[in-house]
């Protein structure tokens, strides 16, 4: 049994990919969960399980948090806690696009302590653990030095730039986007990207891993107002994410309405 909870979670992450890999490019069966709240697929399933009994049994006494398991509030009262997407970014999975992401973390008392975001296509495992640095394929990753909005390399969706979101005109910046919310947070850790922002709910399952490897990485993560992410609440969702190095972290803040 791994010794470390990061350990654990980079195991897990390695087996989810290789569950994924067998269903993609494979036409997995596919349907829309209720609520519009977008598609999953067996894979997410079948991961989802795998992902439960491997980590729950390697640490019984910790609460569980996923996106494909019917939320439960005895998770409340755990004082650590899973936070799993099984694969984030499903609308890509099934487009047979290479960005989607296993993103898997622990909180303990609402703070998240170990993370991994594992694209099992793309051989990228991007990991962290509080205070311990962030790293991709082992080795350390750090944030941009942008300190101005203007010009900026930003992931975030056409939306956000709407001027009705920003006190004066939208910045004009180099804008893209990733299916999966996780990998853009460690896009910006990598310092590949200066920024990502998303201004609208966003669940702890896409944040949580990301958010970790962001901050260890030298970015500030934060919702759109400003406030850190918390974890283990009872609803389970930040008022949105932005991160970005501390200077233009800063000067979103500042400039969003």
């Amino acid at each position: 049994m791994p010794a470390s909870d990061l350990a654990l979670l980079i195991e897990a992450a390695q087996a989810a990919g290789r569950i994924a890999e067998t269903y993609w490019r494979r036409d997995p069966r596919t349907w829309d969960k209720p609520g519009q709240q977008g598609p999953v697929t067996e894979a997410d399933m079948e991961i989802d399980t795998m992902l439960r009994q491997r980590l729950t049994a390697a640490r019984p006494g910790y609460g569980w948090l996923s996106e494909e398991t019917e939320d439960d509030d005895a998770r409340l009262s755990a004082e650590r806690l899973f936070v799993v997407d099984p694969i984030d970014g499903t609308r890509a999975f099934i487009g047979g696009e290479r960005s989607f992401a296993h993103a898997l973390a622990v909180a303990v008392q609402g703070r998240i302590t170990a993370a991994v975001v594992y694209l099992p296509m793309r051989d990228r495992l991007y990991s962290a653990t509080l205070g311990g640095g962030a790293t991709l394929n082992g080795a350390p990753i750090q944030a941009s030095g942008r300190r101005a909005l203007e010009g900026a390399a930003v992931l975030t969706a056409r939306p956000a730039l709407n001027p009705d979101h920003w006190k004066g005109p939208a910045p004009e910046v180099q804008r893209s986007l990733r299916a999966s919310l996780a990998y853009r947070l460690c896009l910006v850790a990598e310092g590949r990207y200066d920024a990502m922002l998303t201004l609208r709910e966003s669940w702890d399952w896409d944040t949580a891993a990301g958010s970790l490897i962001a901050t260890e990485a030298g970015a500030r993560v934060s919702d759109r107002t400003g406030a850190p992410l918390g974890f283990n609440t009872v609803r389970p969702v930040s008022a949105g994410v932005i991160a970005a190095p501390p200077p233009l972290h800063d000067e979103v803040i500042a400039r969003l309405a």
